[in-house]
């Protein structure tokens, strides 16, 4: 049996500092995973990944099993083969993805009916065939089948959380590989009632961690921050958490403040391909007219490749260039930034300085130096 155990190292206040074990090495958290969609992080090669520092990495079940098929994957060795990538993986059950881009969607108590968004051919995804689409795969952290219903209408949410609950013990008597961790998902959209009856039932349920689905999808922010309040105190200590879809620096640092562990998100790449950095003071805009005589590193802070090589005008004439070593610089810079953020609060946490690490961290932010 695959020792999948979480040991909480340090605490202080409500940040957790701890270590996860996976088959590919152990977690530290809390941490910042960057996302492959489709086997690759967009831009970089699974060695810059190595580099820049990253742990572990997490592709999109729904768009492997679309393009080219896990099958395929499989008889070519699996997921960390096909990517090259020799670190813990995680992969979603492909939920999140039927409801925001799959076309002529038609649910039920047993699975979703789907055309496809890349060819509009019909596919049929029930939790049995979610994870075996997984265990083709071969993460070594996997998730239930669940649906993501929009946050603030009630009745919806109801009706989704009881598939989600049936789904997720479907989900966890269909898991044949040990080597795989498998994380049932906590919904519920903004109502607390709902979220602490997802939580019971997801805790009981034995999962080896526990992910929070449902939110950052247009709820205001001071729900989504009520939410995360009601799980750490309704939620098991002896398991890590993963907020599914965060990657903004201030909803990480609030969201550790809170209790959870692990995040993912596509946002660094995105603002990457779309000319914008991140920056511990805010996003910066290299479009900015006034960046085309500066000399100066992107961040004077950071020590990642492109800010130790390049200078804000260098990075400003790509991009105005359309020069695609933009993307790759930008997200260098972007994820470096993000694991960096997440490794310092969890050595605030592990000498007792959390406190003083998040008001520092918070007032950078709220300056919003940089034009976005």
């Amino acid at each position: 049996m695959t020792d999948f155990s979480f040991e909480i190292i340090a605490q202080d206040g409500r940040g957790r500092a701890g270590l996860f074990h996976t088959p590919h090495g152990i977690l530290e958290t809390p941490l910042f995973a960057p996302v492959g969609t489709q086997a690759t992080v967009k831009a970089l090669t699974p060695a810059q990944l190595r580099e820049l520092g990253a742990s572990l990495v997490l592709a999109n079940a729904y768009h492997l099993y679309l393009r080219p098929g896990d099958a395929q994957i499989a008889q070519l060795g699996g997921l960390h083969k096909f990517m090259d990538w020799p670190g813990p993986l995680l992969t979603d059950s492909g939920g999140f993805q039927l409801f925001s881009l799959a076309t002529q969607r038609e649910v039920d108590a047993d699975g979703v009916t789907f055309r496809s968004h890349l060819d509009g051919t019909l596919h049929r995804l029930t939790p049995e065939k979610a994870m075996g689409i997984q265990e083709n795969l071969g993460a070594d952290i996997v998730m239930t089948l669940d649906e993501c219903a929009e946050p603030y209408n009630r009745d919806y949410n109801q009706r989704a959380l009881e598939r989600t609950h049936a789904w997720a013990r479907r989900c966890l008597e269909a898991k044949t590989r040990a080597d795989q961790a498998l994380f049932g998902i906590v919904q519920g959209g903004v109502f607390p009632d709902l979220r602490r009856e997802s939580a019971e039932f997801v805790a009981a349920l034995g999962t080896s961690g526990i992910a929070i689905g449902g939110l950052s999808v247009g709820e205001a922010k001071e729900e989504t921050l009520a939410t995360l309040e009601l799980l750490d105190a309704a939620l098991p200590t002896d398991r890590p958490r993963y907020l599914m879809g965060v990657g903004a620096p201030g909803d990480l640092l609030e969201a550790i403040a809170r209790g959870v562990d692990l995040f993912d998100s596509v946002l660094p790449t995105r603002l990457a391909r779309n000319d914008a950095a991140l920056t511990r003071r805010g996003r910066m805009n290299l479009r900015w007219a006034a960046l085309a005589d500066d000399s100066g590193p992107l961040d004077p802070d950071c020590s990642c490749y492109t800010c130790t090589h390049f200078s804000r005008a260098y990075l400003r004439h790509l991009i105005v260039g359309r020069e695609m070593l933009s993307a790759t610089l930008l997200s260098i810079h972007n994820l470096r930034l993000l694991i960096d953020f997440t490794r310092e609060i969890r050595q605030a946490i592990l000498i007792g300085q959390l406190a003083g690490t998040i008001e520092r961290l918070r007032e950078g932010l709220a300056r919003g130096e940089h034009p976005t």
